[in-house]
């Protein structure tokens, strides 16, 4: 079935299994991955295999403008996403993050990159992105000329843009300061580091920009000047950025090529001062944003 090289080579196939539990079905899922190294498909200079190069086409597959063409490929391939995958990734960013990173140790080790090659998370989070902001200006008392306006700016700039930013930043203070050993052959992928954003962002936008909403206007009325309104909404605030430094430190803690990664945690000290603060000074981090959302649709 498989084509050999003459030299007997040894075939070995290892088993990789994933089992998960999403919407209470059980599911599992095998795949074999064969290990190139013992199935050669192409012809290989024996010079090349001692000194354990790879062949050129092997080489192109993994560079990351590979990665990255193939990724942006499938991003308008929804047939090929396995959304009911990503679906539970997101509810196990709530429960259980440490099972979402499992997985990327998974794909590491069967498809040679921790970035993610599946675009239905992104696909997903953008309509989450894009139905709670829809949300937000119907709150504020939006028209559908600001509705847009603010879904632009929340997608374009507060997602996309800050991700960029945030993922660059990661990127290079981990590759810089956080490597075990300086070596070419262990690196912290962007795509990784942006994936990691993306895995923190989605409870920091569930609990901001869709349970905050019922608290706006109504039950307890965030925002107004009342002490309890502030209590709440700031706390809804240091719930979700706690996830989101939470969530980071867990996705940087999961490679085991890098070192120091609790200083990733540190922030939780500056989050706690600013919460005191806040209620003490009656600063509500909630109202801030409301105006601020409107002011930007001007």
């Amino acid at each position: 079935m498989f084509p050999i090289s003459n030299d007997r080579s040894l075939l070995r196939v290892r088993l990789v299994g994933w089992r998960f539990d999403f919407g209470g079905v059980s599911k599992e899922l095998r795949g074999f991955c064969f290990c190139s190294a013992m199935l050669p498909i192409t012809s290989s200079s024996p010079q090349s295999q001692a000194n354990g190069g790879l062949s050129g086409q092997e080489t192109a597959r993994h560079t990351a403008g590979a990665k990255r063409y193939k990724y942006l490929r499938r991003l308008f391939r929804f047939r090929h996403m396995d959304f009911e995958f990503a679906a539970w990734q997101m509810l196990y960013l709530f429960t259980s993050p440490q099972r979402v990173y499992r997985n990327f140790q998974y794909r590491k080790q069967t498809k040679d990159q921790w970035a993610r090659d599946d675009p239905a998370f992104l696909v997903l989070l953008s309509v989450w992105l894009c139905v709670s902001t829809v949300g937000f200006g119907l709150v504020l008392d939006m028209g559908l000329l600001e509705t847009l306006k603010l879904l632009l700016w929340v997608v374009l700039i507060d997602c996309i843009g800050v991700g960029l930013l945030i993922s660059t930043l990661m990127w290079v203070v981990t590759n810089r300061y956080l490597m075990k050993h300086q070596s070419k052959e262990y690196d912290v992928e962007w795509g990784y580091a942006f994936d990691v954003h993306l895995n923190a962002f989605y409870p920091l936008l569930v609990i901001l920009h869709f349970l905050q909403l019922i608290f706006i206007n109504h039950i307890v009325v965030i925002n107004s000047d009342w002490f309890l309104g502030c209590f709440v909404g700031n706390t809804l605030w240091l719930i979700a950025i706690g996830y989101y430094i939470y969530i980071t430190f867990l996705g940087y803690n999961a490679l085991p090529f890098l070192k120091d990664t609790v200083v990733l945690l540190y922030p939780f000290a500056l989050l706690g001062l600013l919460y005191v603060l806040s209620l003490c000074t009656g600063w509500n981090f909630t109202r801030a944003l409301c105006w601020f959302y409107k002011y930007r649709v001007r």
